[in-house]
């Protein structure tokens, strides 16, 4: 497989130099402009898949640094300013929290969770369904990979239970009968879980980030707090929803606790390295909540659990060094967030958020609040990766909607929460979309339509049940 389209290479550089060479607008400094055209030019790059994100990221350091866009004049200042994102704490909480996560794989841990859940709920599709959903959010606030998650732990069950119900995926007439409705219900599910904690997806510590640029603190806690109301209710609506818009031909499924039950018993007692990745779990989360009251932060915690999985032999560190999606994370993670970050210091943000402002500067802060919600929400559809998504557009909505005068935490949140649950809309709009389409369950028509459906109904569980909710929590 190519890893290079010249085709789309050529159009990004374009763009780069057409932006570049346009007068920057009044308002706008000359640097900032032209940092503008690097970051707009690799945004586009990772859409198109130009490259690799990872190689259209070292594209951008290495021209922010040949440029001296971000430190004009001073080359060894310019070239340390373009590797600051490596030193945000941001970036390695998410990174650590990959290589924790590779401990819930290699235990074999994340299919036992798994499996339990399936063998308490799984005696109808319903029940089968909210028992991997409810796997899924167990695993969540420790596995940021989202795709390492649904694609690596819940999707191989998932397909695993539906051919052992005879759903095939090379029987396109038996597809209905259980894996379409489990593969629709799995994606939704894993993308509702992301939403729920701050480690949930890669791109939400990137919101944090940003909010963050704003005056906005945002903790582990306050996240997983606003998260959980409006995630639960989701949790419990959008299979019901879906059960009734897409059911399975087959209701029972009495034999898959039985399946279940099996499998647990084919994995034997609970191992020693089980244990202790259960045991960091829980160190994570207490540490996670708490950690403010003892001063210490998301990431410190983070360093602790891999220390300690390091120490037990739990993780080796060859499977650190081979877990090639954490660090493939921490270099676009890093790129991405310095060029967005330098932006806002330069005064771009500042100034493009006054010039969307003028447009809506009529609207009360009620009306302009679902506006640029839904705006987020459904530009979805042209981006093929919510990491740029975020990148691309949530510090300027954020800054606008601040200056329209919507409460700021408020509008954190739910930009926040949108960045994982507008991955529903598309069978490429987040990391385990392609996983889970891959599959053949479910044919490309089904998947937008019923994806616009449960696109809806999220928008209103999450604006309605989570701006109470917010309210009650005193964020505005």
């Amino acid at each position: 497989m190519k890893e290079i389209n010249i085709k789309n290479v050529a159009i990004t550089f374009a763009v780069a130099l057409i932006i570049w060479f346009i007068p920057a607008p009044e308002g706008v400094a000359e640097n900032a402009w032209h940092l503008f055209a690097i970051f707009a030019a690799t945004i586009l790059g990772i859409i198109l898949k130009a490259a690799p994100m990872g190689t259209m990221c070292m594209m951008a350091i290495g021209f922010t640094a040949l440029t001296e866009v971000v430190a004009p004049g001073d080359p060894g200042k310019s070239i340390t300013k373009a590797l600051s994102g490596f030193g945000d704490k941001v970036i390695w909480l998410i990174g650590i929290s990959f290589f924790i996560a590779r401990g819930f794989i290699k235990t074999g841990l994340g299919n036992r969770i798994a499996f339990l859940f399936i063998r308490i709920f799984g005696k109808s599709s319903l029940g089968l369904a909210y028992g991997l959903g409810l796997a899924d959010v167990c695993l969540a606030p420790a596995i940021p990979s989202n795709t390492a998650r649904g694609g690596g732990i819940i999707y191989p069950i998932m397909k695993s239970m539906a051919m052992s119900f005879d759903s095939v995926p090379e029987k396109p007439e038996t597809h209905r009968k259980l894996g379409s409705f489990l593969t629709l219900n799995s994606y939704y599910m894993n993308l509702i879980a992301s939403s729920m904690f701050l480690t949930g997806t890669a791109s939400n510590p990137m919101c944090q980030k940003f909010a963050a640029n704003l005056g906005i603190n945002i903790t582990w806690m306050s996240w997983a707090a606003a998260g959980f109301i409006p995630g639960a209710v989701a949790f419990f609506v959008v299979p019901l929803v879906l059960y009734k818009l897409y059911p399975p031909e087959l209701k029972k499924t009495g034999d898959a606790p039985k399946m279940a039950a099996q499998k647990l018993k084919e994995m034997g007692p609970i191992s020693r390295n089980e244990w202790l990745m259960l045991l960091a779990f829980f160190i994570l989360l207490v540490l996670w909540i708490f950690g403010g009251a003892l001063s210490i932060d998301a990431t410190t915690t983070a360093f602790i659990g891999l220390t300690l999985l390091l120490l037990t032999s739990v993780l080796t560190w060859e499977d650190v060094k081979g877990e090639k999606g954490a660090w493939d994370t921490i270099v676009w993670f890093a790129v991405l967030v310095m060029m967005a970050s330098s932006l806002n210091e330069l005064g771009f943000i500042g100034w493009f958020s006054n010039l969307i402002k003028v447009q809506i500067g009529g609207l009360s802060w009620q009306v302009a609040f679902p506006v640029i919600i839904v705006v987020y929400f459904f530009s979805h559809y042209i981006f093929a990766s919510a990491t740029a998504h975020v990148a691309a557009m949530y510090a300027a909505l954020l800054g606008v909607g601040v200056s329209l005068g919507i409460p700021p935490m408020l509008l954190a949140m739910m930009l926040g929460f949108m960045g994982s649950i507008y991955g529903v809309l598309t069978h490429y709009g987040h990391g385990p979309a392609p996983v889970f389409f891959g599959s053949g369950y479910v044919d490309l028509k089904a998947w937008w339509l019923r994806g616009l459906e449960i696109g809806i109904v999220l928008l209103i569980i999450y604006m309605v049940v989570g701006g109470l909710w917010m309210k009650v929590l005193g964020y505005y």
